[in-house]
Parts: structure tokens; sequence; C-alpha cells
């Protein structure tokens, strides 16, 4: 087990989100510790904090849907995008996708990912480095919360529609302030339980939409 590895199961325990009780995650019990934790390594290394040790709603919703529509994802060639712990990536794998790309920023949050995927008897392939200007070989892309920031959603947007033009892009979104209002197709919404830890209220609306390549207007 490399310090990675350690770190993140020293951090958290196995445990299940609400909405998706079929897969575990390495998850952190209570916000402040792991923080606290990081805080150092975040210093010293740049690091992202620590949003592989949650299970936030977006990701929540994208496994629910996949686990339950596997023909989404049968056959193909999915990545999951800024993926934090893999809840996605995992429903994918578990629902026949036949391969399955994991890929954040962090390092941290990919190790996360394939460590989680270990606790589930799938893999997961990593997808390391920033890939937005780029076109990754995939037939899907599914990607959650990843609006919560100005600077992130005037980043990875576009980036995201250009993709769409290609395959297929699922976004799902928690109802964050930047996230687009514009360009999608409606799939499928859900009440997500939350904790006042992590969000401004016990549960969250989550909406799951297809992204279009172009904005009409």
């Amino acid at each position: 087990m490399n310090a990675a590895e350690a770190f993140i199961t020293a951090q958290t325990a196995p445990g299940r989100a609400p909405l998706v009780p079929e897969i575990t995650l390495h998850l952190a019990g209570e916000i402040t510790p792991i923080w606290q934790a990081t805080e150092a390594l975040l210093a010293e290394h740049g690091m992202e904090p620590p949003f592989w040790a949650f299970a936030w709603p977006g990701s929540q919703l994208l496994a629910r849907h996949i686990l339950d529509h596997p023909e989404l994802v049968r056959g193909k060639r999915v990545l999951d995008f800024a993926c934090g712990s893999g809840l996605a990536a995992i429903a994918a794998a578990y629902a026949g996708a036949s391969e399955v790309l994991v890929n954040d920023i962090d390092p941290m949050a990919l190790t996360a990912a394939i460590l989680n995927a270990g606790l589930n008897g799938v893999t997961l392939t990593s997808l390391p480095g920033d890939l937005v200007g780029t076109a990754p070989s995939c037939d899907l892309i599914v990607s959650g919360d990843v609006c919560y920031s100005r600077s992130m959603a005037e980043s990875l947007l576009p980036w995201l529609r250009a993709r769409a033009a290609h395959h297929p892009v699922l976004l799902a979104d928690p109802g964050r302030a930047y996230a687009p209002r514009d360009g999608l197709t409606l799939v499928t919404r859900a009440e997500i339980p939350t904790t006042l830890e992590l969000e401004d209220r016990t549960s969250r609306t989550t909406t799951l939409y297809l992204l279009h390549p172009e904005v009409e207007g």
C-alpha cells in the first residue's frame, strides 16, 4: 500500500451513499477531521481539498440512474469526468460498460476511485491530468456536481458542450448557482439527503441533464 492509499484508508471508513446502497465507498464520517488531516498536504503539495471522501448528490444521482438504466452504458466506453470518489464510474462498471475511465485533476481522487472500485470487485482505468481541451476516446461522458464555482463552470462547460457534439454528455447538478440553465434536456430528478456539514440544508434537489452541444438563442 502506497502513502496515498494509506492516507485514504486511515481517514475514511467503508460506507454507502443513501441513494446507492449497492455500492461501498471509502467515506469520511465527518468533514472537519479529514479537512484538518489534509491541511499540511494541501500546503506542501498544492493538493485539492478531499472532495473524494464524500458521496456528493450529483454522483449519487448519476450512479442511481446508471444502475436503473444499464442500457445507457452496456458495452460502452464511459468516462467519469471529475470523478471524485468514482461512485458513478463504479455504477457504470456494474452495469456492463466495456471500460470505465476515471479522471480528476486531484491524484488522490483517482487513488480513492481505484480503491473504491476494489471494494466493489470492479475495475476502473485511471486517466490522470487535465482533460479540458482534449478529445478523450469514449462513448459517453458522465459528470456530477462540477459547477460549484464560477471558475469551474466557465472552464468546464464549453469543453463539455464541445464533447457533446461527438457523444452524449450527462451532467448531474444539485442546484449550484453556476450550473447551466439552457441547452439541457432533463433526464431525471431526485431529492437526495445531505449533511449540514457539507451543505446548507439536509437535502438537495438534484437534476440529471443531457447536455446539448450548443445553447439555442
